[in-house]
């Protein structure tokens, strides 16, 4: 659903970015690696929508919730982002390492969002090429 909304974004001339959570940490530490950190996030803050998909499929150290949070927070009242998880906002402390830190980017997140719950099989698994064919 994020990667479509994406698609639909560019085919209406809005600039959408699409990250896992893990690629976008990296991207930034690279940035400040290079002393770049300064322009990185407008350049991710650029365009109108910024997907962040699979939070919490991997963890986030500190540092690397922190440069995740700064994003979120200058997206803030500014640009649209979708993040895509499988984790309930109760267990984002985890992703984050911190309880306070998750409950900022919550409230802004919540702030003027909409959460959309899928219910039922994860369309790979209802499409995948391998099916159990009931061999023995």
């Amino acid at each position: 659903m994020a990667s479509a909304l994406c698609m639909a974004c560019c085919q209406s001339d809005v600039e959408a970015r699409f990250f896992t959570a893990s690629s976008l940490v990296m991207r930034l530490r690279r940035a400040r690696d290079d002393g770049r950190l300064d322009r990185e996030p407008n350049q991710v803050g650029r365009a109108g929508l910024l997907v962040i998909d699979e939070l919490g499929f991997l963890p986030l150290d500190t540092d690397g919730a922190r440069l995740l949070f700064q994003v979120v927070s200058n997206a803030y009242e500014r640009q649209s982002v979708v993040f895509t998880t499988n984790l309930e906002f109760s267990r984002w402390g985890s992703v984050f390492g911190d309880d306070q830190m998750a409950a900022a980017v919550i409230d802004r997140v919540v702030h003027h969002g909409r959460l959309l719950r899928f219910r039922g099989e994860p369309h790979r698994v209802t499409h995948a090429l391998m099916q159990d064919g009931g061999a023995q």
